[in-house]
C-alpha cells in the first residue's frame, strides 16, 4: 500500500521531541507522511515552532494562544501575534479555543482570548485550528458571531448533530486516534456518516496515542494506524481515504502538493 497523508496538527516542538526530531520524522515518512502542521501554544513557542517549519520540509507553523495555558499568556500576547504574523508565514491561527475540562472559573479571560484571536484570524484572512474540550457548543456559538468561516476543531469528541453544525458553517473535524478505541462510539458515528469533505486527520502527537500505542509518546508515524480504522468505518479503500483527508487539509490550509 502506497499512502500519503498529511498530519494536520502535531506538536513537533514539543521539548519530548528534541533527542529525536529528526529520526522521529525519518520514521513518519517511512510511512508516506510527508507534511505536517504545528500549532503553537503559547508565545514562548511561537520561534521554536517557526525554527522547526524553516529546518524540516513539510512542515508549516501556525501560531496562537492555548486555553491550557492561561496562566502564561500576558496582556498583550495578542497584539504580539498580530504583529508575528505581519512578519512570519502562517497557514493558520492556533491552537486557540476554549476548555473547561477542569473548571470554568476562568471563562470570561479564555473567552475574551478566543474572541480576539478569532479577530485576528480574520484580520490576517487565515483559518482558525480551534481546540474545544468541554466547551463545544460555546465554541460554535463564538464561531456563529465572529463570521469566521474557515478553520478546523481539531481532536473533535462532540455529537453528530454538533458536527453538522460546524460543517455548515464552514469548518472541518481534526480526527485523532481517539477514534481507534471502540468505546467511541459517537465519534466512530461521525466519522462514518459526515461528508468526506468535512475531516481532516491528525496525531496531536505527542499526546493522544491510540489503542496500539497506550501509555506511550504518540508520533506521526502512527497516524496510518487510525486512517485504517476510518477507512473501515466508512467502508472505503484506505489510499481513497487518504487522497481526500489530503485534498481536505491541503484546501483548508492551502499547502503545496
Amino acid at each position: 500500500m502506497n499512502v500519503r497523508l498529511i498530519d494536520s496538527h502535531c506538536h513537533l516542538d514539543d521539548d519530548r521531541f528534541d533527542e529525536d526530531r529528526a529520526q522521529m520524522l525519518e520514521r513518519a515518512r517511512g510511512q508516506g507522511i510527508d507534511q505536517f502542521v504545528i500549532p503553537a501554544t503559547t508565545a514562548a513557542r511561537w520561534p521554536k515552532v517557526k525554527q522547526i517549519s524553516e529546518t524540516y520540509e513539510g512542515v508549516h507553523a501556525s501560531y496562537g494562544l492555548h486555553p491550557m495555558f492561561m496562566q502564561d499568556h500576558s496582556d498583550n500576547d495578542v497584539a504580539a501575534l498580530d504583529s508575528w504574523l505581519d512578519l512570519h508565514s502562517a497557514v493558520a491561527v492556533g491552537e486557540c479555543g476554549l476548555d473547561f475540562f477542569k473548571s470554568n472559573q476562568d471563562e470570561n479571560e479564555q473567552l475574551a482570548l478566543f474572541r480576539s484571536q478569532l479577530h485576528v484570524a480574520k484580520n490576517h484572512k487565515l483559518p482558525v485550528i480551534i481546540h474545544a474540550r468541554k466547551a463545544l457548543d460555546k465554541v460554535i456559538h463564538e464561531i456563529r458571531r465572529s463570521h469566521i468561516r474557515s478553520g478546523v476543531i481539531h481532536s473533535f469528541s462532540g455529537s453528530l448533530q454538533q458536527a453538522e453544525q460546524l460543517v455548515e458553517l464552514g469548518f472541518k473535524l481534526g480526527i485523532a486516534a481517539t477514534v481507534s478505541f471502540e468505546r467511541a462510539k459517537k465519534l466512530r458515528q461521525v466519522v462514518a456518516e459526515i461528508n468526506i469533505s468535512s475531516l481532516l486527520i491528525e496525531t496531536d502527537a505527542p499526546d493522544q496515542p491510540g489503542i496500539n500505542h497506550r501509555g506511550q509518546r504518540n508520533e506521526p508515524a502512527f497516524i496510518v494506524e487510525h486512517l485504517k480504522v476510518m477507512a473501515q468505518l466508512r467502508s472505503m479503500d484506505e489510499e481513497a481515504l487518504a487522497a481526500n483527508l489530503n485534498r481536505n487539509c491541503q484546501q483548508l490550509f492551502k499547502l503545496v502538493d
